[in-house]
């Protein structure tokens, strides 16, 4: 139920090679410490809600909302933070700190529980319930912050998406510590592998002794839930948090998955890949923006490359499916 190892060679195999045109493209600018901490910076927010995607991924769902759930956990908590001080930083106290972190982290709960109870007891299609707490959820944020963009944070949760530790960007070590535990609850955790199973064969699934509604939910808790660490270190960063921020990262989390060998059908898929496939898209994009390529055709860029991956994946199944069913019909005619 996990994706080929061959196919992360390979995908590894292109990072070197990007690497590489990289380096002899811009030589001077791409392979500096300045620009490498630049994607290192960039990679955890990604990271994060590139893993939100792929966990609804896994039971050949979707989660669109997880842009949209993150700037709300954002706007929550800034609210709370920024209460009293309209401007600057606000000098709080550790109480209105984790106050503020468990109020937006309980809305993305309550976002993601709300997605799984749609999706598993009404029935409705995943594109179209988290396309509509999507619209929902931009709307209130909009209504809450008025349209205006809430800033001045204290200096902790300034460190999450800006301080480094030996150098390196400290939300780096917090992805690595989200990819490691999700690694280990798909691969060593029976709900892991409940998801594999929704994934690869829902009635199987259920008629294995699985309540497929409760795994469901489960699910869409915990991508909601990652979206919304993803929110604190995009509020960290920017120092600042709207309901209009990341529109674009709806799109990359998709591109991720699907380059990492999530199959959007469900069932297949590797954290590993993932996070492989996320540091190819982020070297591309410092490439592209090094080589002063538009912002708007770097979008359709990565469209054109869903298509491509999508077509080949399809391409490449049909093959199997072909090449198997020659197999079985060599096989009963030697039998025969």
């Amino acid at each position: 139920m996990k994706h080929r190892l061959s196919d992360l060679y390979i995908l590894a195999l292109i990072t070197v090679v990007i690497v590489l045109l990289m380096s002899v493209l811009n030589p001077r600018q791409f392979l500096t410490i300045a620009n490498l901490e630049s994607m290192a910076f960039q990679l955890p927010e990604l990271g994060l809600l590139s893993m939100a995607m792929m966990i609804t991924m896994l039971t050949g769902g979707i989660n669109l909302s997880i842009i949209a759930t993150a700037n709300m956990t954002g706007i929550v908590a800034a609210l709370i933070l920024t209460s009293g001080h309209s401007q600057g930083p606000a000098d709080v106290s550790v109480g209105t700190l984790l106050l503020a972190i468990s109020a937006g982290l309980a809305v993305a709960i309550v976002i993601g529980l709300i997605n799984g109870l749609l999706i598993a007891l009404l029935g409705v299609s995943p594109i179209l319930a988290t396309l509509g707490m999507m619209t929902l959820v931009d709307g209130l944020g909009i209504v809450f912050t008025r349209g205006y963009v809430v800033s001045g944070f204290p200096e902790a949760i300034r460190f999450l998406g800006n301080g480094t530790v030996a150098g390196i960007p400290f939300g780096v070590f917090l992805l690595a510590l989200a990819a490691l535990l999700l690694a280990v609850l798909l691969n060593r955790t029976s709900f892991g592998f409940n998801i594999y199973m929704i994934g690869c064969n829902p009635t199987a699934t259920y008629f294995s002794g699985v309540n497929n509604n409760t795994v469901i939910i489960r699910t869409y808790i915990l991508s909601s839930v990652y979206a919304g660490f993803a929110a604190l270190i995009m509020m960290s960063r920017f120092n600042s948090v709207s309901s209009a921020y990341g529109k674009s990262y709806l799109l990359i989390t998709i591109l991720c998955s699907v380059l990492g060998g999530i199959s959007a059908s469900g069932g297949f898929g590797r954290v590993s890949g993932l996070i492989l496939a996320l540091t190819v898209l982020q070297i591309v994009s410092s490439g592209l923006n090094l080589l002063q390529v538009s912002s708007f055709l770097t979008i359709a860029i990565w469209g054109c490359i869903i298509v491509i991956v999508m077509a080949i994946n399809y391409l490449v199944f049909r093959f199997q499916e072909r090449s198997m069913s020659i197999k079985r019909g060599l096989l009963s005619n030697l039998v025969g």
